[in-house]
C-alpha cells in the first residue's frame, strides 16, 4: 500500500498566435499553480508541470510519454489561453490515463483600474478552456471537470478525490486475484465474466490449488508461529479460551500458521485481492477467517464465497482510502430490522476487517458450523458509527453496473453475547424498504465492500474512468426514478456497446 511513486501531469494549452512574451507568462503562470498546488498540502499525490503545448505534435508526445510512464496515474489539462481543439483531437484519441480538466484562470478577481486587452488576451481561461470542452465532449472522452480558482480549498478536494481513484485506477490495472476454490454453490451474483472484467477493468483473475496453500502451510514452522502470536498478543483482547493455556488456544496457532502460509503466497504471486470458499478446505484446518481479517487491514482485498469482484472492489476502495480515517471492509448483508427506518445487521462468518472496528477486537474461536473442519479463529468487534458507502459490482451481461448506498452505522440497540462474529449494524439511506427494494431493482449482490472513508463522489469518478454504469442509492432516492433511470440506462448501453 505504498503509492508514493505516482504522480499526476500537468498540462497547460495554449499556441503560437499570441509571441513569445504572452508564452513566458503562461509557462511561468502555469508553474506557479502547479507549485501552489503541491505546497498546498491538501493533496495526495504530487503534480509535475510538463509543458505549455502549442501545436498537435507537442499535445500528441506528451499524451504518449504519459501512456507508457508508470508513474504517471493521470492528467490535468489547463487551456490558459485559446488553444484551437483541433490540434488537440489526436492526442485525446491515444490518451489513455484518466483525464482532469481544471477550469481555472491564474487571477481570482478581475483588476478593475488595470484591465487592457493584452491582460485579456493572456487571460483567456473563460474562452479556451470551452474550446477544449467542446471537444471532450464531441469526442465522449471521459473525464473530470473541476472548476473554480486554483487556490479554493474546494477545488483542492475535488482534484483530491480524482488523484485518489486514479492511484485506484492504475493499481488495478496490475491486479492479481487468486481464488482458493472456485465461485460457491452455483450463486450467480458472485460470479461473472472474468475475461470480460480483465479487458474492463483491468485486473486479473487466477484459480490456485488449496491443495498448494494447504501444502505451504504444514511447511511453516513453530518459531514463525510464535513470532506472529506475540504480535496477536499485543495488538487484541483474547477472550479465555483463545488465549496462552486456554482450550482453544491451539486452533489460534493454527490460524497463524495459515495466515503466514496465505500472506507467502500474497507475496509471492503479487497478488492484491483473494477469495475463499468454505467448500474447499481440503488439508486446511480451518477456514482462513483470521487472515483474510488481519490481510485486508494491510490492504489486501477479499471476497468471500469466490466472490472476485468484491475482492477487487475491495481492494480498490483500500488504494482510494490509503491515509484517510474510517476504514473500509468486506461486508453481508444479513438480518433486516424493522424498526423505524429500519437497519441491517451486516456481518459475515467470519471475514470482517478490523479497520472499522469501534474498540480493540478480541480474538475468540467457536465453531462455524458448515466447512467440516475445526473451530477457526476470528476477530469479533462492532463497527464504529459514522455514514459510509457500501457498492458492489454485478455482471449484467452487456455491462458491469456498480450499485452504490450510502448509509449511516449507529451503534446496535442491545448486546450480542451469542454473535461470535464482527458486525455492523447500519440503516441504508433513504430507508431499509426503499433501499432494499431499490437494491434488489437494481440486481445488487448480498456482499459489498465498504467505507466509512470515502463519499460519493470517488465512486463517480471511479465509473467515469473504468466506463462502467453507476446507480447510487441515497436520501434523494425514488423507486419511479430508479426504475425509469435502469430502463434508459439499458437503452444508453445498447446503443454503445
Amino acid at each position: 500500500m505504498s503509492f508514493e511513486q505516482y504522480e499526476i501531469w500537468f498540462v497547460t494549452g495554449s499556441q503560437l498566435l499570441y509571441g513569445t512574451e504572452t508564452l513566458r507568462q503562461v509557462n511561468t503562470q502555469s508553474i506557479a499553480v502547479v507549485n501552489g498546488l503541491n505546497q498546498a498540502g491538501n493533496l495526495p499525490y504530487k503534480i509535475v508541470y510538463r509543458d505549455t503545448v502549442k501545436s498537435a505534435e507537442e499535445i500528441t508526445a506528451v499524451f504518449q510519454e504519459a501512456n507508457s510512464s508508470g508513474q504517471c496515474v493521470g492528467i490535468i489539462t489547463w487551456m490558459h489561453t485559446f488553444s484551437p481543439a483541433k490540434m488537440w483531437t489526436h492526442g485525446l484519441k491515444i490518451l489513455q490515463k484518466p483525464l482532469l480538466h481544471l477550469h481555472t484562470q491564474f487571477h481570482r478577481e478581475i483588476p478593475w483600474p488595470e484591465i487592457d486587452m493584452d491582460f485579456m488576451n493572456l487571460n483567456q481561461s473563460a474562452h479556451g478552456d470551452r474550446e477544449f470542452g467542446y471537444m471532450t465532449a464531441r469526442m465522449k472522452k471521459p473525464r473530470k471537470i473541476v472548476a473554480g480558482h486554483w487556490e479554493d480549498s474546494d477545488v483542492h478536494e475535488r482534484i483530491a478525490v480524482w488523484m485518489r481513484v486514479c492511484a485506484a485506477w492504475s493499481d488495478a490495472q496490475t491486479m492479481r486475484i487468486l481464488r482458493f476454490g472456485d465461485n460457491m454453490n452455483h450463486v450467480a451474483v458472485t460470479d461473472g465474466d472474468r475475461v470480460e472484467a480483465e479487458m474492463k477493468l483491468g485486473y486479473h483473475v487466477d484459480y490456485y490449488p488449496v491443495g498448494d496453500f494447504a501444502a505451504e502451510v504444514a511447511r511453516t514452522t513453530d518459531a514463525e508461529i510464535d513470532a506472529l502470536m506475540a504480535e496477536y498478543e499485543k495488538r487484541y483482547d483474547f477472550a479465555p479460551k483463545a488465549a496462552k493455556h486456554g482450550s482453544k488456544h491451539q486452533q489460534v496457532r493454527e490460524a497463524a500458521r495459515i495466515e503466514l502460509a496465505l500472506r507467502k503466497i500474497l507475496r509471492e504471486t503479487n497478488a492484491k485481492a483473494f477469495t475463499t470458499n468454505f467448500d474447499a478446505l481440503h488439508g486446511l484446518n480451518q477456514l482462513p477467517g483470521l487472515a483474510s481479517q488481519r490481510l485486508m487491514n494491510d490492504g489486501y482485498g477479499f471476497g468471500a464465497e469466490g466472490d472476485w469482484k468484491t475482492a477487487a472492489l475491495v481492494r480498490t476502495l483500500k488504494v482510494m482510502a490509503t491515509g484517510l480515517p474510517g476504514g473500509t471492509s468486506f461486508m453481508e448483508d444479513y438480518v433486516y430490522h424493522f424498526k423505524g427506518k429500519g437497519a441491517i445487521l451486516q456481518a459475515h462468518m467470519l471475514e470482517i476487517c478490523p479497520s472499522i472496528a469501534e474498540t480493540k477486537p478480541r480474538v475468540e474461536v467457536h465453531p462455524l458450523g458448515i466447512g467440516g473442519k475445526a473451530d477457526p479463529a476470528r476477530l469479533v468487534f462492532t463497527a464504529h458509527e459514522g455514514t459510509g458507502m457500501a457498492a458492489t459490482v454485478v455482471d449484467m451481461g452487456n455491462r458491469f453496473r456498480m450499485i452504490v448506498n450510502q448509509v449511516d452505522c449507529v451503534k446496535p440497540e442491545a448486546d450480542l453475547p451469542k454473535l461470535p462474529v464482527a458486525r455492523a449494524f447500519w440503516t441504508p439511506q433513504p430507508d431499509l424498504k426503499t433501499a432494499a427494494h431499490a437494491w434488489i431493482l437494481a440486481g445488487g449482490t448480498h456482499h459489498t465492500a465498504f467505507s466509512y472513508s470515502l463519499a460519493r463522489e470517488y465512486f463517480e469518478d471511479y465509473a467515469e474512468i473504468s466506463g462502467i454504469e453507476m446507480l447510487l442509492i441515497d436520501n434523494e432516492t425514488s423507486i419511479p426514478d430508479l426504475r425509469n433511470q435502469i430502463k434508459l440506462n439499458d437503452v444508453y448501453y445498447m446503443l454503445n456497446k
